[in-house]
């Protein structure tokens, strides 16, 4: 008698609670507001790198802090990986504290010095900071060691909800930034004073940078290059990744909590019985920019959790000696079960297929979810999974590997890649195609990239194979 008046009592709350829902849920847009970015005067991003050109040493020294038990992947791992690959600077990664550096939603590694002993190295301090986002932006340790840089002289650098540490340093009152778009309402909150701009990808005032999104690491990098060692330096570096363009564009509309965002969400939440882990293999020199949009985007699906494995135990180092630490100890993982992190590809071109990967194994919603929380304008999604052939990089230039992943013998025409899209393939493809007797330095750089901002879907020109779930 008990149980039933309180399940009486109980069910008009439980009605009041998913009807509460259901109206959130309905009040959501259908899709982002706009999808254009505007253009950006010459003149903004002269200025810009201006602001970031280094004033003290002739070889910068860069550090890259992060908290023990939650920093972002791609902030943390990216910056650092393409700034030793140009090699214009001396690079370290700082932990608040000794022992590894667990990252979200993925891997581990070990950083090079804890911010005591860089202090003790240093006393002058860095010539950049870069703040990646944390899971926690009140690390006492963390703010008062930025407030110190920032007063020794540092360029504050705050990458996607990093900002938000860098506010919680009280070194954004009254200058103007962004954040990733999920914080943005919360970053403003707790400080009015900060003037938020919007469409840019990277914004700087006085001394500190903050950017968009979590992919918004590589254009801010590159950047950062250029301002050290000149444009020359930043579009080899550029091309070597395969990155069309670096401009600080942006469209902030076309990212925001949508219904089908949070429907998608919902749905694979609620599917806790269809969890996997997806086995990532560490190998010696592998490079650590492919391998950390890998490991982001496949723990982003909220259906699967990437996971690093090798043989031994003990740290693996990547092509530019990132220490990456297993999460499991095995000599293989099933096939089925397996992250390709596409060394055969230029990194930059990893999360493109990552995305397609994902659409193919778990639909293109997911894919566009983890597109939205990466912050990246992903336009695969209509033609994930109907590619017809994937076309490999290789180190002395474009070699077409034929892989069926689809017929059109059961499809409708319009499924299937059309002429013209093929055709856009080739123009993206001879654009950014590498000469076998040039290097990176000396391949120019066309109008159709030049044109396009950094990390606009390239035309859907390489699908891989997936297998079966």
């Amino acid at each position: 008698m008990f149980k039933r008046r309180l399940l009486r009592a109980a069910l008009p709350l439980l009605l009041l609670s998913l009807g509460g829902f259901g109206a959130w849920l309905i009040s959501l847009p259908s899709a982002p507001a706009g999808l254009a970015s505007p253009p950006i005067a010459a003149s903004e991003t002269t200025a810009l790198l201006a602001s970031l050109a280094p004033t003290r040493r002739q070889r910068p020294l860069i550090a890259v802090v992060g908290i023990n038990d939650a920093t972002e992947t791609t902030d943390y791992l990216v910056p650092t990986g393409i700034l030793r690959r140009a090699d214009v600077a001396d690079v370290v990664t700082l932990a608040t504290g000794p022992g590894p550096v667990r990252l979200f939603p993925a891997l581990t590694v070990e950083a090079d010095a804890t911010l005591d002993a860089f202090d003790a190295r240093n006393p002058a301090g860095a010539d950049y900071v870069i703040v990646p986002a944390m899971s926690r932006d009140d690390d006492p340790a963390v703010l008062a060691w930025l407030r110190e840089q920032a007063r020794k002289g540092a360029t504050i650098i705050g990458v996607c909800a990093g900002a938000k540490v860098v506010a919680a340093a009280s070194l954004l009152d009254g200058k103007r930034a962004t954040t990733h778009w999920y914080y943005l309402k919360e970053l403003l909150g707790r400080h009015p004073s900060i003037r938020y701009v919007a469409d840019r990808r990277v914004v700087a005032d006085r001394g500190v940078v903050t950017t968009t999104g979590v992919t918004a690491s590589m254009p801010m990098t590159l950047l950062l290059i250029e301002a050290i060692a000149g444009r020359h330096k930043a579009r080899a570096v550029a091309q070597d990744l395969a990155i069309p363009a670096w401009d600080i564009r942006h469209a902030s509309g076309a990212f925001a909590l949508t219904r089908p965002f949070a429907t998608t969400v919902l749905g694979n939440v609620l599917a806790f019985w269809n969890r996997e882990q997806i086995g990532i293999e560490l190998r010696p020199g592998m490079d650590e920019v492919s391998l950390a949009l890998a490991a982001d985007a496949w723990s982003r699906t909220y259906r699967s959790q990437a996971v690093s494995y090798a043989q031994a135990s003990g740290a693996i180092a990547t092509r530019n000696r990132i220490r990456v630490i297993p999460d499991a100890a095995a000599a293989d993982w099933p096939a089925t079960r397996r992250i390709d992190t596409y060394t055969d590809q230029a990194p930059a071109q990893t999360l493109d297929r990552t995305l397609r990967a994902i659409a193919g194994r778990y639909g293109a919603p997911t894919a566009s979810v983890v597109a939205m929380q990466l912050e990246y304008p992903w336009r695969g999604a209509s033609a994930a999974t109907t590619a017809l052939a994937v076309r490999s990089i290789h180190p002395d230039g474009f070699q077409p590997t034929q892989k069926t992943t689809s017929s059109c013998s059961n499809r409708a025409p319009s499924s299937c890649i059309s002429p013209s899209a093929m055709a856009a393939c080739d123009t993206y493809q001879a654009a950014v195609r590498p000469t076998r007797r040039s290097t990176p330095a000396e391949r120019p750089q066309s109008a159709f990239l030049r044109d396009r901002p950094f990390f606009s879907e390239p035309p859907n020109c390489a699908f891989p194979e997936l297998p079966s779930p």
